[in-house]
């Protein structure tokens, strides 16, 4: 859970995980406080996390997502699953999103918000989901619906592999990383709405001129050819 400055939601966020959806996992919460100037980490102690790393200074969210995988890397997680921590994914629906992980059928899961529904989205966040989310589509040559959710789940291999190039954000690197690298890729629709409290860090000039470099950047590196995951049993 990459967290910054979000002190007034990620409490609340942490209560609603579900804690015991299979007999047959364990599941813990790991936030990544990224260089927050508010209460974020301790607020994330008082309310159940299981581990809080904190960034000295405020890199980003791709960096925090980097360090987020790295230490689901470290605890040896069978399945990973991020979720921004502003209160505007539904933590009820951690157990759609890797459901299709746990059952063999996927390597890497959106909680998809433009297959369920949508609260509170602002015409110009939707024009630029769209915009992103089409150029995506096209340089992977297969149609993908929301490419810059902030719930995803990923299995132990798309953990291991996955490759972010930039610490600003993560969303479009990051799927163009690991489809081009063969791992299946499923989206599930979730519950969105905006949050209501604290503020994105999201400034359209901002991310245009640091995300698009960024693309054309993954998409000029070569990468390993790994196929699918294999099934998992049970």
């Amino acid at each position: 859970m990459p967290a910054h400055n979000e002190e007034s939601n990620i409490g609340e966020v942490i209560a609603r995980v579900p804690r015991h959806f299979d007999p047959h996992c364990d599941v813990q919460v790991v936030v990544i406080d990224d260089g927050s100037k508010d209460a974020t980490a301790s607020v994330a102690k008082a309310a159940g996390a299981d581990h809080v790393v904190s960034l000295p200074r405020n890199r980003g969210l791709g960096a925090a997502v980097r360090e987020g995988l790295a230490q689901c890397r470290k605890l040896g997680a069978d399945v990973g699953l991020m979720i921004d921590a502003d209160n505007e994914y539904p933590p009820e629906q951690i157990p759609d999103v890797v459901a299709p992980i746990l059952a063999g059928e996927a390597d890497y899961t959106f909680g998809s918000r433009f297959m369920g529904t949508i609260r509170g989205m602002r015409l110009h966040r939707r024009l630029g989901n769209y915009a992103f989310t089409l150029l995506q589509s096209l340089l992977l040559r297969r149609w993908i619906r929301d490419g810059q959710s902030g719930m995803r789940g990923f299995s132990r291999e798309a953990i291991e592999y996955a490759r972010i190039i930039h610490d600003y954000n993560y969303a479009q690197v990051l799927t163009l990383n690991l489809v081009r690298q063969g791992f299946r890729l499923k989206e599930v629709p979730i519950a969105y709405q905006v949050r209501t409290k604290g503020q994105s860090f999201i400034k359209f000039k901002e991310y245009v001129t640091a995300v698009l470099p960024a693309i054309y950047k993954e998409m000029r590196q070569p990468v390993p050819k790994r196929g699918a995951a294999k099934p998992r049993n049970g």
